[in-house]
């Protein structure tokens, strides 16, 4: 099980769902995909839940409050490692974006902002302390990439290759209509075409889970409650699929090596 000591600048660090119910979203993960739930306590009858995999820590959930529940329904939300929030933060403003909370300190553990690219997409910097994120990778049930569902590809590009230093650029392995986002080289996400989102669409990051078994995972998702809203046509072992709070997710299968 690869282990992650630390996140550069740019990368993806944290995963962490946004729910109405904690403990349901806790029974859900942990049937799906084995994640063991600790809870800690945040203040007066609240805790926040950290999911660890094999004792590695992956992924987290809180429930949202009532002013939160009121703008967004149930959502994952993606955090990228940056050296400083604050510098962060300012320099979203800078570009056009907007801070939507923060900066703030999250505990000894980091300090964060949640901003809003200029297209309407929301996301999180991460200023690691005492936990850098997301320690495992490449193993069935963890984080593995991001897509973000933009009206506005274009400006969403600029904004995100001046904030993060990213590299947003088509690339042969993809189709050529679709945005691969690299940080430091490494292939991390992609930017999905406007032409392929419904108009109804609220501009979003989509997160993907790496999973052994695609149609296995998919099916127990529907067994457990969970919804399945699309699965890939052709070879491709994708699904996208929703928790009973109807916060949606996608996992993939990596193809095999031959």
């Amino acid at each position: 099980m690869p282990k992650v000591e630390q996140h550069a600048p740019g990368m993806f660090c944290w995963v962490e769902l946004s729910t109405s119910s904690q403990e349901s979203a806790k029974n859900f993960y942990s049937a799906l995909f084995g994640w063991v739930a600790t809870d800690f306590p945040t203040g007066p009858d609240q805790t926040y839940t950290i999911f660890s995999l094999n004792g590695s820590d992956v992924a987290a959930a809180y429930t949202a409050s009532v002013e939160e529940r009121a703008m967004v329904s149930p959502h994952w939300n993606l955090y990228v490692a940056v050296a400083n929030a604050d510098d962060a933060a300012a320099r979203t403003t800078e570009l056009g974006g907007k801070v939507v909370a923060g900066p703030f300190d999250a505990g000894g553990f980091g300090r964060m902002a949640v901003i809003q690219d200029p297209t309407g997409a929301a996301i999180s910097v991460w200023q690691a302390r005492s936990h850098p994120g997301t320690a495992v990778e490449h193993e069935s049930g963890t984080f593995c990439w991001a897509d973000l569902s933009s009206p506005d590809p274009d400006r969403a590009k600029t904004f995100y290759e001046a904030l993060f230093g990213w590299q947003i650029a088509p690339d042969e392995k993809y189709p050529p209509e679709y945005l691969v986002i690299k940080s430091g080289g490494k292939a991390i996400g992609g930017v999905t075409p406007a032409a392929f989102r419904p108009p109804d669409t609220l501009p979003h990051w989509m997160l993907f889970f790496m999973v052994a078994d695609a149609p296995a995972v998919t099916a127990k998702a529907k067994e457990i409650g969970g919804l399945v809203l699309m699965t890939a046509p052709g070879g491709m072992q994708m699904s996208v699929l929703a928790d009973h709070q109807g916060a949606a997710f996608s996992i993939i299968q990596p193809p095999q090596q031959s």
